[in-house]
This record gives C-alpha cells, structure tokens and sequence, in this order.
C-alpha cells in the first residue's frame, strides 16, 4: 500500500469514527454553555458502559481519560484492534470491578472518536469543524460528562477516577458538581499545568501546524493528513511519559537491528525506532486538530485561578471523598503537584488520604501494570463503596 493510499484510509477512518463511532452515541439536547463563552449545539456524546447500573443508580463510576485516550477503556478499540487503554484497571475482578460497579467512559469534547470535536461535520456546513469549533476547556469537559449523567438519568456518581488530563477532569468535577461525587480518585495530575508542560504542548501544536499538510486546519476537506507533523508531536510527548531508568534499563544505547552504526540518521537505535513507532501508529488513531485542542485544554486548566486564586477554596465544604495517588519517577506531574491538591483539601477540611508509589516507570505508570497502584485503587472503592452501602 502506497503512502496516498494509506493516507487516504487514515482520512476516511478519522471520519468514520467522528460521525459514526462504534460506540453508544447519545445526542444531547440541551447547548453546552462553555467556559469561553460560546455555545456548542448540537452535542454528540460518544460513550461506552460495562457494567450493571443498580436499582437506586448509586453505582456509576465514571472513568475520565487522558490526552490521547478515549471512551475506550475496557474493550477492543475499533481503530487498533487492541485491547482497552485501561483494562488493566476496568473490568470483571479488577479494581474497577464490572461486576459490582455500572462504569462509563466517554470522549471528551473536541475529542476525535465521535463526541463533537473538530473531525466532526458541522450540520450548519455539512463539513468538518475544523479550526471553527470553539476552544474546549477542562470543566467544558467535565460539563459535558454532567449532561450525559442527565441524558442517563444518573443522579450521581459513586466515584469519578482518571489518570494525568482525567485526574484534571476528576478535580474539575469534585470542584465543580460536588454533590454529584461521592469519591474521586485523581491519579498522576496536578491542580493546573506547569509551565514546562505548557511548553512540551507547545513544541507538539507547531510540529503540527507547520506540516505543508495541515492545511491552515481543512486537511480532511482538501484530502490530506499532517502526519509527520502529528508523529513528531507525539514522539516529543512520549517522552515525557518515561523516565530516564526506563529508558535506560529498555533501551539503553542498544543498537536496532544492527551490529554497528550506520553513520547515517537512519535509526540507529532502538529508542529511535520506537519513537518513530509511537508516532507513525499515533496518526492511524488520532486527528491532528483535536491534539490541538485537547492540549490547550489542560494548558488552560489552572482550578485554584478560578477560585480566586485560592485552590482550598475550589473544594470549600466538600463531602466527597478524595484518594489522591502520584508516582515517584514521574516528571511531567510530579509529587508536588500531588501534594499541593492534597494541602488544600486539608485546609477545606475534606475526607482525603494520599499515596505516592514508588516506580522507575515514570508518568505512565497509572496506565500499567503495577500492583501498589491496584491495591490502591481497590482498597478505596472498598472503603467508599461501604460507606455508601454498596
């Protein structure tokens, strides 16, 4: 299959899944007022459940998901054919168990697998969104998951959980729907983003919009893709997943497929080759505008800004209850992001314990397997799951 030819696939799978994603689709009648001040109507909503919801819909467990994750946590993804991005975490006898818990995961506003986004046809022009989609911010997120809780008449949540820009989207929700989160489990996330974080989303947006491909935002009207552009991007984030033990202890400076170097800029070794991986499998999933989008999202999210600057206020009078989990080895949302958000829940008074998990496996590990974080997890719901009568 030629280049043309595999990016001609690659457009017409980013729209399929934007309009027609395999997926449980709710329409939501109701405009999403966002924080910007527009308005977005019509609403699409792109979800999935596992589970049983009970009799009283005292059960939910929302799970909210990272930059470039979507609805798909605990199944098959229909574009890769791989197993869900968290099914380690989500499914029958793990701690998210499907058996005792209704779970719904859904893709976030200005996402790209069916929820509106800017892949989506505009029914104003029966062409994509594009760059006319309106910014998208943490809570417009979190607002739009409120309205789908409406939609599936779930009063409230039982626990809102989610790693990295879902832990934002958890302290969003605690700070924003207090009475509609009984438990909130944010892992591997910070109150806002850094400054180095901002950074690190920046270099990824110009890679993209400096691609020939990208076309001023119209690449899947004009029947092209910003693929280089987007792989790069992604090859800059992955890094920040990692951490230098991981990679030393994966990688090292072991060659790839070769006994010596080529003196060229071929890849020569193996940590090249993955990244170039990471990024040309990236774009076969992923569209390029929503990366833009989703990436400002968390660079805008800033929860103690919007509460006049006071982050303990953000969650005055709170009664849910918090389990706040950071990891050792991870530098994109390091411990003391962690800790921050657990002070001002202690000065607001709320119901919070806290745990940082020793791992070499950097910011990624809330997405692996590793079994402090699950017991964690577990012990948690457990507690909060018999305060609630579960």
């Amino acid at each position: 299959m030629n280049e043309a030819t595999i990016e001609l696939s690659v457009n017409a799978a980013a729209r399929r899944e934007a309009d027609n994603p395999r997926s449980l689709v709710a329409a939501i009648g109701k405009p999403l007022k966002l924080e910007s001040g527009s308005t977005l109507a019509p609403l699409r909503i792109a979800y999935q459940t596992y589970g049983v919801l009970n009799r009283d819909r005292s059960n939910a467990v929302l799970v909210c998901h990272a930059l470039t994750g979507d609805q798909h946590v605990a199944n098959v993804h229909p574009v890769t054919g791989k197993q869900g991005w968290w099914s380690t975490m989500v499914g029958p006898g793990r701690p998210v168990d499907t058996d005792r818990f209704f779970v719904i995961c859904s893709n976030v506003v200005g996402g790209c697998m069916g929820t509106t986004g800017p892949a989506s046809t505009d029914p104003a022009t029966g062409e994509p969104y594009g760059l006319s989609l309106p910014l998208v911010t943490i809570r417009d997120m979190v607002d739009a998951q409120a309205l789908l809780l409406d939609h599936l008449g779930i009063p409230d949540l039982f626990c809102a959980v989610g790693g990295s820009m879902g832990g934002m989207q958890v302290l969003q929700w605690a700070a924003r729907h207090p009475d509609r989160v009984f438990s909130a489990l944010p892992i591997a996330t910070a109150a806002k983003h850094s400054a180095q974080n901002i950074a690190f989303h920046e270099v990824g947006r110009q890679a993209i919009t400096a691609d020939p491909d990208w076309r001023d935002g119209r690449y899947l009207l004009e029947g092209s893709i910003p693929r280089k552009g987007l792989a790069v991007a992604r090859m800059a984030a992955h890094i920040t997943y990692l951490s230098e033990p991981a990679l030393q202890t994966k990688f090292g400076r072991n060659l790839q497929d070769r006994d010596r170097r080529t003196f060229g800029f071929d890849a020569d070794f193996q940590i090249e080759s993955y990244l170039r991986h990471q990024g040309a499998s990236f774009v076969e999933r992923f569209d390029a505008n929503s990366y833009l989008y989703v990436t400002r999202a968390m660079d805008y999210f800033d929860l103690g800004a919007d509460h006049g600057g006071s982050l303990a206020a953000a969650f005055k009078g709170t009664k849910t209850r918090f389990c706040v989990a950071s990891f050792t080895s991870d530098w994109l949302f390091p411990t003391e992001g962690a800790r921050q958000v657990v002070h001002a829940l202690n000065a607001a008074a709320a119901n919070v314990s806290f745990v940082e998990i020793a791992t070499d496996k950097g910011h990624d590990a809330f997405l692996l397997d590793v079994p402090e974080l699950f017991a964690t997890t577990k012990g948690f719901l457990d507690a909060a799951a018999k305060v609630r009568g579960l």
